[in-house]
């Protein structure tokens, strides 16, 4: 069967993107074939389409969905046609009305999440787990510094870390972020540019940082890249 598909046949700008039909079967042993409800959309497409991150052409990016099982092939267990699932991060190619995954990957989806939100948070709801969990554990009394708090690691960091019970630090660029950081849950934030950032950290702080994520430290002066 055909299905419609955004395909980047060549590398660049958004411009390279292009709408057409690809071919898609059949689930094969362990997978299943999901109708794509919603997708999410994230900078690592970006990394895909301009060449930072090497993916044979043609392609179909995404690499986050939401949607209901149309298809089951044999032997999978658990999962059944009509199910809502999500999936992230491999195979890539979620933007795409139908696609094949292996049915292990497969998220469920409780009818009181929408499409929209779920698609919107697998990906980076994972990035965030590991930060937070793994990379180092955040434990209640720990001060935690996040570059970016506005964006969209960046906010989940803050409201999983202010969970936690820690002391959460955020750094934005503009207002309009500061402002939407401290709804996300950052309660201390700082605008570096009309701030010394790391001036104000040591005055209110006294630079007692357990751990500090950076996001787009390209974008943040070289003293906001300061390691704690």
């Amino acid at each position: 069967m055909k299905v419609k598909a955004i395909r980047v046949h060549k590398l660049g700008d958004p411009e390279v993107l292009t709408w057409g039909e690809v071919e898609i079967g059949e689930p094969s042993e362990g997978e299943i074939r999901i109708k794509n409800k919603a997708i999410g959309v994230n900078y690592v497409d970006i990394y895909y389409r301009t060449g930072l991150h090497q993916e044979p052409l043609p392609f179909v990016p995404g690499k986050e969905a939401v949607g209901v099982v149309s298809a089951v092939g044999p032997g999978v267990t658990g999962v059944k046609v009509g199910d809502v699932v999500g999936y992230a991060d491999t195979p890539m190619g979620t933007y795409t009305e139908e696609q094949i995954i292996p049915a292990i990957l497969a998220i469920p989806i409780p009818p009181s999440v929408d499409h929209i939100t779920a698609a919107s948070v697998l990906l980076k709801g994972m990035t965030t787990y590991v930060l937070v969990r793994q990379a180092f554990k955040i434990q209640a009394g720990h001060t935690v510094l996040v570059h970016a708090a506005a964006g969209g690691v960046g906010s989940l960091l803050c409201q999983w870390a202010n969970a936690l019970g820690a002391t959460v630090i955020g750094t934005v660029s503009t207002q309009d972020k500061a402002t939407q950081a401290t709804e996300d849950g950052c309660p201390h934030v700082i605008i570096y540019t009309e701030e010394d950032f790391v001036a104000e950290l040591l005055k209110s702080h006294q630079g007692k940082v357990f751990m500090s994520y950076t996001m787009l430290s390209e974008r943040i002066p070289s003293r906001g890249r300061w390691s704690v």
